[in-house]
């Protein structure tokens, strides 16, 4: 049968894609370029991952990983501090409002380096890497700093994206010579880009406002039947509406492919031989889009198809901890690019290691994929885990191996 390069493309455009092709990354063995892999050692990472998690929670009711933890902070919750000031004038409003703070979140989300922390005004602390992130988009949120009218606050508008200065990006993060972040001109650009995605789109992103962000909560719930959506749906419409926000990357029949690299080992017999998708962000925003879908009502099913996220922490913890390593461990001093095939494999690899670990930690706890899916094992767990073991390791925390970052990935 012969397949367009269209039906190609979006054929990639799932997390059924991703958790294939990192699979036969994984299957290729002792035929990986860069890593080899170490099956004997998963055993003890499942053990620090459970250990992990049962620090964090005793009794084992793990939430979802999902921006929505970032926001929780020392055991202060910034967004439910805002959530509950409010009087919502509907249940789809508010979930309008979490979409439009957690898409932009999310995006502006691709790691901050050692070095950036945020200064919250109102408690006087400094906040760093994912936690202060999250943190500063809040702000920049909760003070109108996306919403075309001022006295509406909690809102993020298309029109306001499209036009945003990177200068406002460097303000809101307090971004300075003495408090580098990585990346700003990328974040600034994906959201300019978002901006103009959802200006082009009303249909999508204006059913029932001008259009935003969180009007893709519209959208899902126009699709969802009898109030029931599955979490890869919501990653295909993610995928398919957002795809252009992507800069720089791969097209195939004039499709943008969005996170999906080449690596001339995984080969098939198509078109999109060489081709590995991975869609961390993009996962990592369906991840954080269930709980606003919750609270307006809406089921979200399948959550366990969707896959691990193919990110430094993650991905930090099987090296760290032995279950991958380096064939030339020279490569550990080097940069790399995030297209070069050591990171293409690395990250590819991190989501098959993750289903394996998944169900180690699931046999140990005598619990199922209904009582423990992968989003909770990832809160408890992996991201949990992979930077406590980066911080015993290296002085500033980092991943085990150096990425050169746009902003638009990690």
């Amino acid at each position: 049968m012969i397949v367009s390069p269209q039906a190609a493309a979006k054929s990639l455009l799932s997390a059924a894609a991703v958790r294939d092709r990192a699979h036969r990354m994984l299957a290729l063995g002792d035929a990986l370029p860069n890593f080899s892999v170490d099956l004997n050692r998963l055993d003890a990472t499942a053990q620090l991952v459970i250990d992990t998690t049962r620090t964090a929670y005793p009794s084992l009711d793990i939430p979802f990983h999902s921006r929505w933890r970032h926001f929780d902070i020392d055991g202060f919750d910034y967004w439910d501090e805002i959530d509950q000031a409010m009087v919502w004038p509907s249940p789809a409003e508010k979930a309008r409002a979490a979409f439009d703070l957690v898409i932009v979140s999310v995006l502006l989300d691709a790691g901050a380096g050692p070095n950036w922390k945020f200064l919250y005004p109102v408690s006087g602390e400094y906040v760093a890497r994912s936690e202060g992130l999250a943190l500063a988009s809040l702000v920049m949120f909760r003070d109108c700093e996306f919403s075309k009218w001022p006295s509406y606050p909690l809102r993020v508008d298309g029109s306001i994206l499209a036009e945003l200065p990177e200068a406002k990006l460097i303000q809101g993060f307090q971004v300075s010579d003495r408090n580098p972040l990585q990346g700003v001109a990328g974040r600034a650009d994906l959201l300019r880009r978002l901006g103009r995605t959802v200006m082009a789109a009303p249909e999508i992103f204006g059913r029932n406002d001008t259009p935003r962000p969180g009007g893709l909560f519209d959208h899902l719930s126009s699709i969802a039947e009898n109030k029931r959506i599955a979490a890869p749906v919501i990653l295909s419409e993610l995928l398919t509406h957002l795809g252009p926000i992507w800069p720089s990357r791969l097209t195939l029949g004039g499709v943008a492919l969005g996170d999906c690299w080449r690596h001339s080992a995984l080969k098939t017999g198509d078109e999109t031989s060489g081709l590995v998708p991975l869609h961390k962000l993009s996962q990592w925003l369906a991840y954080s889009l269930i709980e606003p879908l919750q609270w307006a009502g809406i089921e979200v099913t399948d959550i366990d198809g969707l896959t691990g996220l193919a990110e430094y922490r993650n991905g930090g913890l099987f090296i760290d901890t032995g279950v991958l390593a380096l064939r030339d461990a020279g490569a550990a001093r080097a940069e790399h690019s995030v297209d070069s095939e050591l990171v293409v494999e690395w990250r590819a690899l991190t989501v098959a290691l993750l289903d394996k670990l998944a169900e180690v930690v699931r046999a140990r706890l005598k619990m199922d994929r209904q009582s423990l899916p992968l989003a909770r094992i990832l809160q408890g767990g992996t991201w949990t885990a992979g930077r406590a073991v980066a911080k015993k390791l290296r002085a500033d925390g980092g991943p085990p191996l150096k990425i050169v970052s746009d902003g638009t990935v990690f």
